[in-house]
């Protein structure tokens, strides 16, 4: 009986924002989930009281924690099944030392590159979101964090891989 092999294609895509992208240089801590509003896997996350949020318009690199990791949860309702966030009061995982997928919202990152979190709106830059991901340096609208960089280029969904080389806060 002979192989049979086969091509996929030339290119896979990096996965799911939240998901590890490396392993075994990670350190991923728990936290609960604070504030009124969900928290998407693969958001950047500050504290507040304790707790973690997701990174706002008040976002300074310094405040920087983590991200949020995608974990298995169970459903807490039948229609609330395919979420992908943690409720407020939940445990987050937070990805705080690693390689992670997360969602770059404008700019094309590049291998090494300076990762940015918009802090406001941009008008040039409509696919960019306050408090997501961009590999865009918009002056007063953007903030570079300082203990990241891009892993490469991102996939055709928009998911790169994001590499924290220090934990920042604890």
């Amino acid at each position: 009986m002979g192989l049979n092999p086969q091509v996929i294609g030339k290119e896979m895509p990096h996965g799911f924002a939240g998901c590890y992208a490396r392993q075994p240089d990670m350190i991923v801590e728990t936290r609960p989930a604070g504030g009124e509003a969900a928290i998407p896997f693969g958001a950047p996350l500050v504290y507040d009281d304790g707790a973690v949020v997701q990174a706002g318009a008040s976002f300074t690199a310094t405040t920087f924690v983590g991200v949020a990791g995608c974990e298995i949860k169970s459903a807490l309702t039948y229609l609330d099944q395919q979420a992908g966030q943690y409720a407020p009061g939940e445990p987050v995982s937070v990805f705080q030392r690693g390689s992670i997928n997360v969602k770059c919202y404008d700019g094309t990152p590049a291998l090494g590159g300076t990762v940015y979190i918009r802090t406001k709106t941009s008008s040039t830059y409509t696919t960019g979101v306050v408090g997501g991901f961009s590999a865009t340096n918009e002056s007063g609208s953007t903030v570079a964090l300082t203990n990241c960089q891009w892993g490469g280029p991102a996939d055709a969904n928009g998911i790169a891989e994001l590499v924290i080389l220090t934990k920042q806060n604890a």
